[in-house]
């Protein structure tokens, strides 16, 4: 019998937060019509933009790594306003309502994440692996993500963002 207690207040606390997503009335407005493609979205980030990619992996993969990680951590920084969260989400203003709702949540706001892997994909993709921290306590640890590179900014995917809704156990619109 598997013990559903395993990993204690942590993880119900990232459940919580979430959930939030899931539950948002706003989500409801949300989606990836664009396929995880680039959409229109012009925006600048916290990072400088990469150079042009390669076939298979960017010019420069140390920039783009360390490009990767400081989005994501400011992406997933309770402390990072909506509006830079957009700039830093593939397809950011399509998941603004999402990106919303979950700012507004105690527990999103004790959640962060920890870059611990980068592994490209190809030019304008990577897998990422991350811990998701609760209250700077590792709550998943090993999470597989995705970031691309749109506008020139390597950014959380959809994809990822998506993923952690489905934790909670509720369909998305757009997920």
């Amino acid at each position: 019998m598997v013990d559903v207690r395993r990993g204690g207040r942590s993880r119900l606390a990232v459940l919580g937060a979430v959930a939030v997503l899931a539950l948002a009335p706003a989500v409801a407005a949300c989606s990836d019509n664009g396929g995880g493609k680039s959409g229109g979205t012009t925006s600048s980030s916290p990072a400088s933009p990469s150079s042009p990619p390669t076939a298979d992996r960017p010019t420069d993969p140390a920039a783009a790594k360390a490009q990767i990680t400081r989005n994501w951590t400011a992406f997933f920084d309770p402390k990072t306003p909506v509006a830079e969260k957009v700039k830093l989400l593939e397809n950011g203003e399509q998941m603004r309502p999402v990106l919303g709702a979950f700012a507004g949540d105690k527990n999103a706001a004790m959640t962060s994440a920890k870059v611990t892997g980068i592994e490209f994909t190809s030019a304008t993709g990577a897998n990422v692996t991350y811990d998701l921290l609760v209250g700077g306590a590792p709550a998943l640890t090993g999470s597989q993500g995705t970031s691309v590179l749109q506008d020139n900014t390597w950014k959380v995917s959809v994809k990822t963002l998506c993923g952690l809704v489905e934790l909670s156990g509720v369909t998305v619109p757009g997920c």
